[in-house]
């Protein structure tokens, strides 16, 4: 695993941060994964997903969040509570998929998976930048903003499978929330795939494991 840093070339609290890269060196792989860590986590907790994941063929990258937060409040506070700290993390994923297309692997071929406060960023991302992916996998996280927030969201998801897995007794991701991102998914065009887990902690489990696995597999057939 090679931790590469990052110039500080666009102002921002997260532009210039570590990012972690493992598996295929971009150059050569077939597929890519940007891996996004939750609040207090870091690029070396969620990496240790990828290696639970164990794909031929991928390049994974997961950058690191200043501070270990990608943005200071509860994903469900008012959106300008969590600024500028939220654009920025959101410009690090924009960076990122250019990085990969850079090297020659499209959108189609990438996949976005985050855990926790990783999930919520690259939920709102995928919202925001509705296009064509490898695949969204969300484990254990919801579109920003609190109840009510206007979820007019343009582009297309074109048919994307997307993943949300979460417990139903979550302490910090409300069983709502995942049922309204899965509705926000599904009306961009995404092929989503809901499953709420009964009992469980705030965790990542074998399922969610299994079916992401799946997924890369048939990304790469």
């Amino acid at each position: 695993m090679e931790n590469i840093e990052k110039p500080a070339t666009a102002q921002g609290l997260h532009q210039g941060q570590p990012i972690l890269s493992a598996g295929e060196p971009l150059a050569k792989a077939r597929a890519a994964m940007i891996l996004l860590h939750g609040r207090g986590a870091s690029a070396e907790d969620i990496m240790l997903v990828a290696r639970e994941l164990d794909q031929s063929g991928f390049a994974y990258l997961a950058p690191q969040a200043a501070g270990s937060a990608w943005y200071p409040n509860s994903f469900l506070a008012p959106l300008e509570s969590n600024e500028p700290e939220l654009t920025s993390a959101l410009q690090v994923i924009d960076s990122l998929l250019r990085e990969v297309g850079g090297a020659g692997i499209p959108q189609e071929r990438t996949m976005l998976l985050g855990f926790s406060q990783g999930a919520c960023l690259l939920l709102e991302y995928a919202a925001r930048h509705a296009a064509r992916y490898g695949g969204i996998v969300g484990l254990s996280g919801g579109v920003i903003g609190p109840d009510g927030t206007p979820r007019n969201y343009s582009g297309s998801l074109a048919g994307t499978p997307v993943f949300l897995g979460c417990s139903d007794v979550d302490p910090y991701i409300p069983r709502a929330r995942v049922d309204l991102s899965a509705e926000v998914m599904r009306r961009l065009g995404g092929e989503v795939t809901e499953r709420i887990y009964p009992n469980l902690g705030h965790t990542v489990n074998q399922d969610e494991i299994d079916f992401v696995q799946d997924r890369m597999s048939a990304l790469l057939s």
